[in-house]
């Protein structure tokens, strides 16, 4: 058969099948008196040889190789075609994510496309300095895609650049925390870490308590104490945050973790008449059941003080008779704040 032909009943074009024989991966048989390539039944079954192995992704020069070695073992190459395809898949998934990410951000010009390109490819970065100068040149007005910058903070184990990116993710309104709220539940207990850290940035809305409210019943005691200081500090937490909250608030005035900024959601929280009882009682039965301890005893009656009006006077003057000089010297200064407080109302 003559080129024109083959290439008709093959479906290869007459300029692949020059192609193939200028490389000798398929070379006809014979040729006619006028000079025409002519092709043999077993030239045609290797051309459908060939476009078989091609159609599993194999490059030209793999098929020559595979062709030229009848010792080539085909489970090598199939292991090595479900290795490449998965590279080539994961790309263009990270292609398409992108893409979904700067159409999610619609942009008005090819500009606004540049400068989220720029960004993304700057978080890629292996550089943590390279990265968190990304987020914090990134143009001010420009469309912030707030999905690329949560999956970022929920990888990013660099605090400064976690930093970065959760202080963009705020100014970005909230729009990435549906991404973050769902990695509350994430098996990885950094990324549920990040994301209650990330969630404590943005604006206060009932989602962002909502997601808050159910990492409080995370397995993972860091993660409780996360949402545990920022509920705590939100209007909105309020009805929610006694009961969950208060008891993983007195834990790490006990323990001594970030023991001021738990005394202090405590006193806001004591605020409202119905918790100011509740917390005070919460204290009070630290304090009888830390009685060898002095640093806990003084830490709280720290957070004794920090509560609303006179709350906690009443203990804090029954401390200021301790068995011990220093919790009681700082139990009694206590009452005197308390003292000076009351008579200023």
């Amino acid at each position: 058969m003559l080129i024109g032909d083959v290439a008709r009943r093959s479906g290869v074009s007459a300029r692949v099948l020059r192609h193939y024989d200028a490389l000798g991966l398929v070379r006809p048989s014979g040729r006619t008196a006028g000079g025409y390539r002519e092709y043999s039944a077993e030239d045609v079954r290797r051309i459908f040889h060939v476009e078989s192995l091609r159609s599993l992704g194999l490059s030209l020069g793999q098929v020559e190789r595979v062709l030229a070695d009848p010792a080539f073992a085909p489970s090598d190459l199939v292991s090595d075609l479900i290795r490449w395809t998965e590279d080539r898949l994961e790309r263009d998934r990270e292609l398409l994510r992108r893409l979904r990410a700067i159409d999610a951000s619609a942009p008005t010009g090819w500009q606004d496309v540049l400068c989220i390109v720029d960004l993304m490819q700057g978080l890629d970065a292996p550089s943590a300095a390279r990265r968190q100068q990304a987020v914090l040149t990134f143009p001010e007005g420009a469309a912030v895609p707030a999905d690329i910058l949560a999956e970022a903070v929920l990888t990013e184990a660099d605090p400064n650049v976690a930093g970065a990116l959760r202080w963009a993710l705020a100014r970005s309104g909230g729009d990435g925390l549906a991404t973050l709220a769902a990695a509350t539940h994430a098996d990885d207990v950094d990324v549920r870490r990040r994301a209650v850290l990330a969630i404590a940035e943005v604006p206060d809305t009932p989602g962002a308590t909502a997601a808050l409210t159910d990492a409080l019943e995370d397995q993972d005691l860091t993660v409780r104490r996360y949402a545990a200081l920022t509920l705590g500090g939100r209007s909105e937490a309020t009805a929610v945050a006694a009961t969950p909250t208060v008891p993983i608030l007195v834990g790490m005035v006990v323990e001594g973790t970030n023991d001021v900024e738990a005394a202090e959601v405590l006193g806001r929280l004591s605020e409202d008449p119905e918790h100011a009882g509740r917390i005070t009682t919460a204290l009070a039965d630290e304090l009888a059941a830390h009685t060898a301890d002095p640093a806990v005893r003084i830490r709280l009656a720290q957070a004794l003080v920090e509560l609303s009006g006179t709350t906690g006077r009443d203990v804090l003057r029954r401390l200021a008779h301790d068995d011990d000089p220093a919790v009681a010297l700082v139990a009694s200064v206590f009452v005197q704040i308390l003292d000076e407080r009351l008579s200023r109302a």
